[in-house]
């Protein structure tokens, strides 16, 4: 075992029985409760006398969490793990005890996904710990919490998790045999698993569905999805994934059915506005200054007048300055991001107005389009490229590219599914029952059942 486990952090504990029989303890001094290990197991065994073999010690500890295994590669890795291994003389198989003690933080609301209404618990870093609050809200012998191992030298827990009867079996072997298919030698957070998941991994859009709320993770369970926590990742992934998913938000199901949809299609239209506004503003200066009004058109042509730039130029300009400054405001020191952020966004926005560099529109729409995109964070990093190739097709072809492009991302979008669920669904193809809890929200009580995309084997939700 010292020839497996050579590192200073490997600690041992030698004693003796009454009968004199030897006994050695190895542990993780990080990773071990300590106080507990003594309580339920060494200090049991100081007065034990009985046979040597391993069911007997076993039954002879009082830790709940005991197991046997013979190989010593195996014991290695429980040690490696956070649970102490027991090994004494005429043993004929180590005994792996479950006093794991991994310094996790406390339950407490996730920083990207603050609702005013509804549950504020988010998942941590440990998968025990989240696995818990999964238990929480869905009390059924129905949910299945499969535990797998992933990465060569990581040995991450990846849980497994769905409802027996709710979701598809051929959903749950596809993502079992893709785990498992797995081989890299650390997994350190749950967005590793997003690119072996997907079946393109080189997709424009992202094809798994991720949270950090365990309410929204059980109400996908119960929808008929497969869920996955990672240790040491706050981030749970669910499959299969639909584009909508990220229109909808936790509030909306604790708010009025009306408030619900206007904010739904409140969202979609800053996003929509967050995408094309730079790329038609440049394509009407240079092609089709027609598409401004009179009034708009005279103003715009008084503050661009001593621009240097040409219009496709500058605003790719601001642009670039703008995701600059979002990259280092993220980065930096918190204090020193905030008086960076105001430095970035009125020192130096005033200071190139003044000095001619860039015209007021072009700073304007750019701030614009980027709160914009915030109103559907989790699509942030698509829709920025996306916003980027639309400037560029807006400059060279003018609204013929904006077109061209937004049919060829349309045909992307309704083309590609995930684990036989289409992506752009209920749109393509247009399920009625499923349009009820898209831009539109209806009643809780006129949704009676599951999601039609998903074909869940369990149908009906309610009665």
């Amino acid at each position: 075992m010292r020839a497996l486990l050579p590192a200073q952090d490997i600690l041992s504990f030698a004693f003796s029985d009454e009968k004199g029989r030897a006994y050695v303890c190895l542990f993780a001094d990080a990773l071990t409760d300590k106080d507990l290990l003594a309580e339920q197991v060494l200090r049991p065994l100081f007065s034990y006398a009985g046979a040597p073999d391993a069911q007997a010690v076993a039954e002879n500890t009082l830790s709940p969490e005991v197991r046997t295994q013979t190989s010593l590669s195996a014991l290695a890795e429980e040690v490696l793990a956070g649970n102490p291994v027991l090994l004494w003389e005429g043993a004929d198989a180590g005994l792996i005890v479950g006093t794991k003690k991994v310094p996790v933080r406390a339950v407490a609301e996730p920083p990207t996904d603050v609702a005013i209404k509804g549950p504020r618990e988010g998942f941590i870093e440990d998968v025990k710990t989240n696995t818990s609050l999964v238990r929480k809200r869905l009390k059924t012998g129905e949910l299945r919490v499969e535990m797998l191992t992933v990465g060569r030298r990581s040995k991450t827990v990846v849980a497994l998790c769905w409802l027996e009867g709710t979701c598809r079996e051929e959903v749950v072997r596809e993502v079992r045999a893709k785990l498992s298919s797995i081989d890299i030698d650390i997994l350190p957070d749950s967005s590793y698993l997003t690119r072996f998941l997907a079946s393109r991994p080189h997709s424009l859009v992202k094809q798994v569905g991720t949270t950090e709320k365990p309410d929204i993770f059980c109400a996908k369970l119960a929808e008929g999805r497969v869920g996955l926590l990672a240790d040491g990742s706050p981030i749970a992934l669910t499959l299969p994934y639909m584009l909508i998913e990220d229109f909808q938000s936790g509030e909306d199901y604790f708010v009025p059915a009306f408030r619900a949809t206007f904010t739904r299609f409140l969202r979609l239209f800053a996003l929509l506005v967050a995408i094309y506004l730079p790329a038609f503003y440049v394509a009407a200066q240079i092609f089709k200054l027609q598409l401004l009004p009179v009034k708009l058109l005279l103003t715009i042509a008084g503050s661009i007048r001593d621009i240097p730039l040409s219009p496709s130029l500058e605003m790719l300009l601001v642009l670039l300055v703008l995701e600059v400054l979002n990259e280092a405001s993220i980065r930096m020191p918190k204090y020193v991001g905030m008086a960076l952020s105001v430095v970035g966004a009125l020192v130096l926005g005033e200071t190139a107005v003044s000095a001619g560099f860039v015209s007021t529109p072009a700073i304007i729409i750019i701030a614009f389009s980027g709160i914009g995109l915030y109103a559907v964070p989790n699509l942030i990093e698509e829709t920025s490229v996306l916003r980027l190739l639309m400037l560029l097709t807006a400059g060279s072809l003018g609204t013929y590219g904006i077109l061209l492009l937004s049919a060829l991302v349309l045909t992307y979008l309704v083309s590609t599914e995930n684990f036989g669920v289409p992506l752009a669904a209920p749109f393509s193809p247009l399920i009625p029952h499923d349009l009820r809890d898209s831009f539109l929200k209806y009643n809780l009580r006129s949704m009676k059942l599951r999601p039609t995309a998903l074909n869940s084997p369990n149908k009906r939700r309610q009665k």
